[in-house]
């Protein structure tokens, strides 16, 4: 392993260079991550606002933001507090911006950009341990990547696996339309996906022989402080901790929809109706079924669900009158 990921003396040029953004030599670098930041953010808000998939991934590309993330990790391992503070102000003034870009976006959308109306929105609001282990996987092939130059080509993949841009314009869109809860959700997501990509970059540079190669190509390391491996670690289990309350509670609600869903379709059956959606809202099952008249009885599929041991649960029942006529024009 660590003779796969063997960096050099020559190689810690090219990637301090490409990660570390300062002023002087590098101000060119750190004009185009800026420009290339505001342009993602635009584009992922008008993609999550449309619901385009491609746009969204589009973002995802152009994305800067991998960069001063990784670049963090580097400096873990380096030792290096100035760069340390210096990436992490940029990764934290990156999302500010893009959510103030997805909240004035939204300030120019008539119609409010929430879960239950837009899928690239639901996707983002509600994340669990399987985004943690996909944010892990993608960390590591990003760190790798870095390392092993004849790798770099996969890069682009990685920027799409990850989802940094997007998450944080949801959080701005969201927030302008009155969803504080989701917009939590999303930075969740966020949040999840830096920690995990902190965490498996530092490892994998680590393992690379990143410090040794450092020292031998004349740059001053300083003593790597146990505290900063343990901040990495610490961060990695705070993110893992809501998003596996999260995870259970998802396996809880789709149990309870699970035992619900065949309850309430013999219950309409029986009068010639069918269940349209079934859904769990807070504590509240969402039933909404269609048919022609007469109508079911509601008191009926109280009765079901009892005795399919869903006595506990509220549920708010719609009934839509269905049917369709043809009306053709002269």
């Amino acid at each position: 392993m660590r003779q796969a990921l063997a960096v050099t003396a020559e190689d810690i040029d090219r990637i301090t260079g490409r990660l570390f953004l300062t002023l002087g030599d590098r101000f060119r670098n750190l004009t185009a991550f800026w420009v290339l930041l505001v342009l993602a953010g635009v584009i992922a808000s008008a993609g999550v606002v449309a619901d385009s998939t491609a746009t969204v991934i589009g973002a995802m590309i152009v994305a800067p933001l991998m960069t001063p993330i990784l670049g963090t990790a580097v400096a873990v391992v380096l030792a290096d507090r100035r760069q340390l503070m210096v990436n992490i102000l940029t990764v934290l003034g990156a999302s500010l911006a893009v959510i103030v870009i997805g909240y004035a976006v939204g300030l120019v959308v008539l119609t409010d950009v929430v879960a239950a109306t837009n899928s690239q929105v639901s996707g983002r609001v509600s994340p669990r341990l399987i985004d943690l282990l996909a944010a892990i996987a993608t960390g590591m092939v990003g760190a790798f990547a870095l390392v092993r130059s004849d790798v770099s080509d996969t890069l682009p993949g990685v920027a799409i696996a990850i989802s940094l841009v997007p998450p944080l314009a949801v959080v701005g869109l969201t927030l302008e339309s009155g969803a504080p809860g989701q917009a939590v959700g999303a930075l969740l997501l966020f949040g999840t996906n830096v920690a995990a990509i902190i965490a498996t970059g530092t490892l994998v540079m680590l393992l690379a022989g990143v410090r040794q190669a450092a020292t031998e190509a004349g740059m001053a390391v300083d003593r790597l402080g146990g505290r900063s491996l343990a901040a990495v670690a610490v961060s990695l289990v705070l993110v893992a901790v809501p998003l596996g309350i999260g995870s259970y509670t998802v396996i809880q609600e789709q149990r309870l929809i699970s035992a619900a869903q065949p309850v309430a379709d013999a219950w309409a059956e029986e009068s010639g109706w069918r269940v349209s959606q079934i859904s769990l809202q807070g504590s509240t099952l969402q039933v909404v079924v269609i048919g022609d008249p007469p109508r079911p009885g509601p008191e009926q599929l109280r009765e079901a669900l009892d005795q399919a041991r869903l006595a506990g649960v509220d549920v708010e029942l719609t009934l839509v009158v269905g049917g369709s006529q043809r009306l053709d024009g002269e």
